[in-house]
């Protein structure tokens, strides 16, 4: 705020040399007169100064014997003559703002959210027929008897919401869910093993079972079949009926473990040298005011403002200030203590990735060595996890599928 406040008002960057330098800074102080960003090379000194300050140094100036030379001036004192300049470019930025101020009584935008059942071709031709239309000045839209028409007129509809935001009309609507259920086909399907493992909780809901409780499976194993077999009396297959597998199984399996962490890293040291710099922006052109001394390695903040006169309504026109930082790239190296940190922190991610997923840890066994060049977290993990995945299948008998005698015994 007080780099802003300076740059509204005006500055200047000088240069000091002559009898007394020291005494002229004191004499500056003693009458109030700000001084900032002072520097000494030798027995010069440079520094910054308000316009009002600068226009009273003439008789500290005689009393020291000191000469002052104006090295660059700043601010929008100094910028504002050159803009007056231009009557074109200011004749436009006051008809834009006009422009900006008119458009924005009208709703130039509607949008219509939550509506499944309904088009937006019906709401469009409803809001047509109530006088609602892109174009309309905001002011006679009546919102609430707008909600009323739409709940009156979409029998579907069993809560809507209607707002003015700047220039958009937006229009919020829940549709009665019992409508929307969509009606799902069955699709006949095997269940194959998504990972290797074994099984130790098996629901069959609809199916054969093609494996059992105990059982080590691979992926992609047929871990239970859509193809139900009809027996004659001898025990043959007469038939088959098709359904879609379904089923609870899970199984054990061991999951590994590898996290890195290199030895060293790169941390970025500041200097404490930084500077600003001011910036107006009209209609996607910047122009930049202040420093510009070059930094091998920098960062910038960036302090930004949008002109908005109206609520809802923002002009091309921003302002702000660059605050760029100096730093060194140094290698520094992880601590023990560090490495086990941000490695228990990658592990912890790990496994919370894994129980979103919905996989139960059952068993841990990691530890943290040292390689070449990084520290290494590696073990292994025993867990739990559901397994399943469904395959669509042609209504063809499989090629084996257990007699009618091996489906009693569960074999």
């Amino acid at each position: 705020m007080i780099g802003i406040l300076k740059f509204l008002r005006g500055f200047v960057q000088i240069k000091v040399w002559g009898f007394a330098p020291e005494r002229f800074l004191n004499l500056c102080s003693n009458k109030n007169i700000l001084l900032w960003d002072i520097n000494r090379d030798g027995d010069i000194y440079y520094m910054s100064i308000s316009l009002s300050g600068f226009r009273k140094l003439k008789e500290i100036a005689r009393k020291t014997k000191v000469r002052v030379v104006i090295l660059k001036r700043c601010g929008l004192p100094f910028l504002l003559p050159k803009i007056l300049e231009k009557k074109v470019f200011i004749a436009g930025l006051l008809l834009a703002c006009f422009f900006w101020y008119w458009s924005s009584l009208y709703v130039w935008e509607i949008t219509i959210e939550g509506n499944l059942a309904i088009t937006e071709d019906m709401f469009s031709e409803f809001l047509e027929e109530q006088g609602v239309y892109v174009g309309i000045k905001s002011s006679k839209i009546d919102i609430e008897q707008l909600e009323k028409d739409i709940r009156k007129e979409f029998g579907e509809i069993t809560w809507t919401s209607a707002k003015l935001s700047g220039t958009e009309l937006i229009i919020s609507v829940k549709e009665n869910d019992a409508i929307l259920s969509p009606v799902q086909e069955t699709e006949i399907a095997d269940l194959y093993a998504e990972e290797a493992g074994v099984i130790v909780e098996m629901i069959v809901r609809s199916g054969v079972p093609q494996v059992k409780i105990g059982d080590t499976v691979e992926t992609g194993t047929l871990l239970v079949s859509g193809s139900v077999p009809v027996y004659n009396e001898d025990g043959t297959v007469r038939s088959y009926q098709y359904t879609r597998a379904d089923a609870d199984i899970y199984l054990e399996r061991m999951e590994p473990v590898c996290i890195e962490l290199p030895f060293t890293y790169i941390k970025k040291v500041y200097t404490g040298r930084e500077e600003k710099q001011y910036y107006v922006e009209v209609g996607g052109k910047e122009f930049i005011f202040g420093g510009n001394t070059e930094f091998l390695y920098l960062d910038t903040v960036t302090n930004f403002s949008q002109l908005s006169p109206l609520k809802g309504l923002e002009l091309p026109i921003a302002f702000g200030t660059y605050t760029r930082r100096e730093y060194q790239n140094t290698e520094c190296e992880y601590t023990l203590s560090e490495a086990e940190k941000l490695l228990s922190e990658k592990y912890s991610a790990f496994i919370a990735d894994l129980e979103e997923k919905g996989v139960q840890i059952i068993e841990k066994n990691v530890k943290i060595d040292t390689g070449s060049s990084m520290w290494i977290l590696q073990g292994e993990l025993k867990v739990k996890e559901k397994t399943g995945k469904t395959v669509p299948i042609t209504e063809t008998a499989p090629a084996a599928l257990p007699t009618e005698s091996e489906a009693a015994n569960g074999e």
